[in-house]
């Protein structure tokens, strides 16, 4: 079942090999990005379609068609289509802190399982939708899907993954989220040509394809040996997942961190409470700054509003679909390219890298349109392309720095007693300013106008220069052993250094 690719730690002597087993393991888990990337693919390509604002929001369709003095900035602006966008993430903000819970106390697979589930009959829900309730109320079951999946399966990559290459295997659910919107993308773009006009149907529904692969395989995935341990006391158990896990029987160095850190875990009753100590105060800063930023990158102004957007500058809804595909292209090789390189770079460089290459084109694209974009009419053709390119380049940006590591980060930092709390702290986080953004959007949009790229880039520089400046590098260190990068920082040292010993993990 091994590859023969012999690993050894540089921060804890582990030893072991890249198994088959883990990597189909993986593979499987990430179809929890899969689910994720399609509903930020399908939603804002439906909301595109003449047929699906007929249907359930036809003033919005009314203002685009019929209303001559609206604003290019202003045609999309509808709480309640925007409300169809964001209710998912209100769901999935609420489920996150459940799915905490059945993590810690379950397992990682149950979480995924559950997760698989409910994404399954919001699709199904939504795909036969009749009236606006029926639609929002299976974006609200997609939301319990996605903030299960988004809880468990970032713990799930880490903690099954070699350390030497867990920025890869990790980086690996960005990649999902890449494909789910891509395909998404593909499929908004042919149904959008149906005749019947009941295309959207056919995206919404869809859905169900990758979460009844999720929801199927995460019965057969194997619990990772940390959570075995967190769990229960028979650590022979644990050893053999491990010495499957890693393709060797020589695994007593990483199992004594585990057990270790699992000792401490179980002393904890109330992980919530108990990260809020000063001396989990860097993982706790990280758990909401990054989410946080990740969102204010004004990504999911892209993600989700791609089509309305391209509409806005004067593209027709066919080119507008396709233009979405192009962009979501570029953002799954940008992503895929992220995983090749970033063990070996780290996280600090391809974060500074990304944040500088998305503040650059954003600022561009928003000269453009405040030069070019009035209230009426559309951009000139050139300059419709022109801003295109630039949101590629935008996409690329975050595909390899934000996008994947804002995920990475947060789910390797967190030490075992702490971890189910830490990353619901991040999901709810994310969440919560993906509501935001979405619901905020279309309005920020027709007020701000060519200013909204100004806006967002403004952001970017202040994440950059957070980053540079308090996020160590995490590459290669065994996640069982991240205290260490947090004493040896400049800043965080003097939080953590006198309070260290409770939880130090020696290597061996």
């Amino acid at each position: 079942m091994a590859t023969g690719l012999a690993i050894t730690s540089e921060g804890g002597n582990y030893n072991g090999r890249m198994t088959l087993f883990v990597i189909l393991s993986c593979m499987m888990a990430a179809m929890g990005g899969v689910i994720f990337g399609y509903d930020i693919g399908i939603s804002g390509g439906v909301t595109s379609m003449d047929s699906f604002l007929k249907k359930f929001f036809p003033e919005v369709l009314t203002k685009m068609k019929e209303d001559t003095k609206i604003s290019n900035y202003c045609m999309f602006d509808s709480q309640l289509l925007t409300s169809f966008t964001s209710s998912l993430y209100v769901a999935g903000l609420v489920a996150s802190f459940f799915a905490s819970s059945v993590t810690r106390a379950f397992g990682r697979m149950p979480s995924i399982l559950v997760g698989g589930a409910a994404f399954l009959a919001g699709a199904a829900l939504g795909g036969a939708a009749f009236n606006v309730t029926m639609l929002i109320l299976g974006r609200v079951l997609l939301g319990v899907g996605v903030g299960f999946a988004n809880q468990a399966v970032p713990l799930y990559l880490s903690e099954m993954a070699p350390a030497k290459y867990r920025g890869a295997f990790n980086n690996g659910f960005q990649f999902s989220v890449g494909i789910g919107a891509l395909s998404a993308n593909l499929i908004n773009f042919g149904t959008q040509k149906i005749k019947g006009g009941w295309g959207w149907r056919i995206s919404l529904g869809m859905a169900s394809v990758p979460a009844s692969i999720l929801t199927l395989g995460a019965i057969f995935l194997p619990e990772t040996p940390n959570s075995l341990i967190q769990r229960n006391n028979d650590h022979q158990k644990a050893k053999l997942m491990l010495q499957r896990v890693r393709g060797t029987n020589d695994v007593q160095a990483e199992l004594d961190d585990l057990i270790r850190a699992s000792s401490m875990s179980k002393t904890i009753e109330n992980p919530f409470k108990k990260i809020v100590q000063r001396k989990y105060r860097p993982q706790l800063v990280m758990a909401i700054a990054i989410p946080f930023f990740q969102q204010v990158t004004g990504i999911n102004v892209i993600a989700f509003y791609a089509p309305i957007l391209f509409r806005t500058i004067g593209l027709g809804e066919s080119a507008s679909l396709l233009s979405a595909v192009m962009t979501g292209i570029v953002g799954t090789v940008s992503t895929f390219i992220s995983m090749l390189v970033v063990d070996k770079f780290g996280r600090r460089a391809l974060f500074t890298v990304g944040g500088i290459q998305m503040f650059i084109s954003q600022v561009l694209i928003g000269a453009i349109m405040a030069a070019q974009l009035g209230d009426h009419g559309g951009l000139d053709k050139r300059s419709a392309y022109l801003v295109l390119i630039l949101i590629c380049v935008y996409v690329a940006g975050f595909g390899w720095s934000w996008g994947p590591l804002g995920w990475l980060v947060p789910s390797e930092i967190f030490p075992l007693e702490i971890r189910s709390a830490g990353q619901s702290i991040t999901v709810a986080v994310s969440f919560l300013f993906t509501f935001i953004v979405a619901q905020t959007f279309l309005a920020m949009l027709c007020h701000f106008k060519a200013g909204i790229f100004f806006f967002f880039g403004g952001w970017v520089v202040v994440m950059t220069v957070f980053v540079y400046l308090y996020l160590p590098e995490t590459k290669n260190m065994p996640i069982e052993q991240m205290d260490k990068v947090w004493r040896k920082h400049w800043f965080w040292k003097r939080m953590v250094g006198e309070v260290s010993g409770e939880s130090k993990i020696e290597g061996p």
